[in-house]
């Protein structure tokens, strides 16, 4: 089995993209500057920062101080710009120890920082004063400043602001008058006093921000605008690894909607050099595949020089494409070891990987993309280990060939796929043996389609195609075991690129007037939208504290108010979570005809 982290090691033919970064990184006049690693979920960004990072540390390690800030981390605990710069300069501190000089001035930048969020708190205060309903605590309230969701405050979160804000309103005052005048003069002394660190220090700072796309907008936002504190400081520079799709998102949604003009206009003032993480061609996928059944070989996932000699090769054959064929299956093998084609289970293997690579490349539910790849082989891998262990009657390639036909089609599909193999004596459909009759000819193989799987057709004449054949098979197994692995199923989500788009957008909702969400749920197929729902309330459930409304809770209550067909879903949520309704959430919807009738 293979875990869901990001590798340290190019197993996609990466290093071309990271190199193109550290040529950046290394000319003194690019800097200070900003690189955006753009690609969606999955498909490697993670890994080609640690690629990047490798590669600066093994040629220039002593040129270069390596910081990695992972704003997903902070969402809900701290502000994002000041706990940026904490971060780089408590990195620092660690490096100057020696240097009384250095560490004074890291010391004083700290300070400074800490100043910065109480006078933060102290703007966002005055709006207490005006009457802004809070939640939680003062804590909170602050939070809830600018949100702009309405019904998050009850009646004993406002006669608590109220009074603090009685018992403290004139130091308050002072306090907001202060800030008008000191805010910009905190903000330039911590500008130049973090620029005179950094030419002491004479070394380049890189700092890495990765899972920025997971954040809320709020959040996203704010990362980004700390950006630009540093990129008019000397030998700076920020590489941060984002889906730009839900980056775009959250810049819609925190500035109320702005055309995509300005959206671009303002993306390009922060991330000077944008770096598109490639696309992955059916010879990456298969070379890729090869590296991850090898990596965990009973025999050759242990000889590291040996995984590193296959790697290489097969890196060399990928780059060399222009001009030699693939490396063939055996050759492969061979680059492992002379033995390597006589070792029955790697063969078999890299049989089945060679197969299933195009149809993994071009279908529009895979696309090449790493992580679901892997997820994949997760899957068959723990099908095919059931299977040997009930000494079930089908072997590697046909489970291998059942799972494609899940991950790439929809569920409607798969259930007529299930429904002919049940409805059968003996598990041998008639309608795969008409398929398999016209499997030469596109137009008449599509007339025996059913309804429900015409829009797979091209997927679907590939994948009947594929050995082995399936019209002489028992294919009961094969549902028994796609049934004891649904949860692995659940976990690649199983929707269409269109329903997958729409539900990375409403999990990162953060308003119930969002008209970005809106637009998402009627783009969302038809048949698709209890799916959704179910994949955000598995999320939602997650959950402990209904005390105050939680992340991803927006785009589940806009999806119920807009599709009738999902509101049985989301009230037996709210019955689950919250018996006694919360005065937030008793707000929200008592207005709702939709839930209370």
């Amino acid at each position: 089995m293979w875990s869901d982290i990001e590798s340290k090691k190019d197993f996609l033919n990466y290093s071309e993209a990271s190199e193109i970064v550290v040529n950046v990184l290394s000319n003194p006049t690019m800097l200070p500057i900003s690189i955006g690693v753009f690609g969606s979920w999955g498909t490697g960004k993670s890994t080609i920062l640690n690629l990047i990072e490798q590669k600066l540390q093994s040629e220039n390690e002593k040129d270069y101080i390596l910081i990695k800030f992972d704003a997903w981390l902070y969402q809900g605990f701290d502000d994002a710009r000041a706990a940026l710069i904490e971060v780089v300069t408590l990195e620092i501190a660690k490096l100057v120890e020696d240097n009384k000089t250095l560490l004074d001035k890291t010391k004083t930048i700290t300070k400074r920082v800490n100043k910065l969020r109480l006078l933060a708190m102290a703007a966002e205060g005055a709006s207490w004063m005006a009457g802004v309903p809070t939640f939680g605590a003062a804590y909170k309230a602050v939070e809830a400043l600018g949100d702009g969701i309405k019904g998050k405050a009850d009646s004993e979160d406002g006669e608590a602001i109220s009074k603090i804000i009685k018992d403290g309103q004139s130091s308050l005052k002072e306090l907001l008058n202060e800030e008008m005048t000191s805010a910009p003069k905190e903000i330039a002394a911590l500008k130049t006093e973090f620029a005179d660190l950094l030419v002491g220090f004479n070394k380049k700072i890189v700092i890495f921000v990765d899972n920025l796309d997971r954040c809320l907008p709020k959040q996203t936002i704010q990362t980004l605008e700390s950006l630009r504190l540093f990129l008019f400081m000397p030998n700076t520079a920020f590489v941060i690894a984002a889906d730009e799709d839900m980056v775009r998102h959250a810049v819609k949604e925190h500035f109320n909607g702005i055309d995509e003009k300005h959206i671009t206009d303002y993306l390009d003032k922060l991330i000077q050099f944008p770096v598109k993480v490639p696309k992955i061609s059916t010879r990456e996928v298969r070379a890729y595949l090869f590296l991850l059944y090898a990596s965990i070989h009973e025999t050759y996932g242990k000889q590291q020089v040996k995984i590193e000699t296959l790697r290489t090769g097969l890196e060399k054959n990928l780059r060399l494409s222009w001009k030699e064929d693939p490396i063939s299956v055996e050759k492969a093998l061979l680059l492992l070891d002379s033995d390597g084609p006589s070792t029955f289970n790697l063969l078999n293997d890299f049989t089945v990987a060679d197969r299933i690579a195009p149809l993994l490349a071009t279908s529009k539910s895979v696309e090449g993309n790493p992580r679901i790849v892997k997820r994949m082989l997760n899957v068959i891998s723990m099908r095919n280990m059931i299977a040997s262990a009930r000494q079930m009657p089908v072997d590697l390639k046909l489970i291998a060939k059942m799972a494609l036909f899940e991950r790439c089609c929809k569920s409607t599909a798969i259930s007529i796929l299930y429904n002919e193999i049940n409805a059968t004596a003996d598990g041998k459909p008639e309608l795969f043996r008409q398929l398999e009759a016209v499997k030469n000819d596109l137009e008449a193989f599509e007339e025996k389609l059913p309804k429900d799987w015409k829009e797979h057709k091209v997927f679907l004449f590939d994948w009947v195609n594929l050995e082995p054949s399936i019209s002489d098979r028992d294919l009961r197994p094969l549902v028994y075991l796609s049934k004891e692995t649904v949860p692995l199923r659940i976990v690649s989500r199983g929707l269409s690129e269109i329903a997958d788009s729409a539900y990375r957008l409403l999990i990162r909702t953060s308003k119930v007037s969002s008209p970005s969400a809106i637009k998402a749920i009627g783009t969302i197929p038809q048949g698709e939208e209890k799916d959704v729902m179910r994949l955000i309330l598995e999320e939602l459930r997650q959950h402990s504290n209904w005390s105050e409304i939680p992340s991803g809770f927006a785009g589940a209550f806009l999806l119920a108010q807009e599709l009738e067909e999902t509101r049985a879903q989301f009230k037996a949520l709210i019955s689950e979570v919250m018996p006694k309704l919360k005065p937030w959430f008793k707000s929200l919807i008592k207005d709702e005809v939709w839930f209370n009738s």
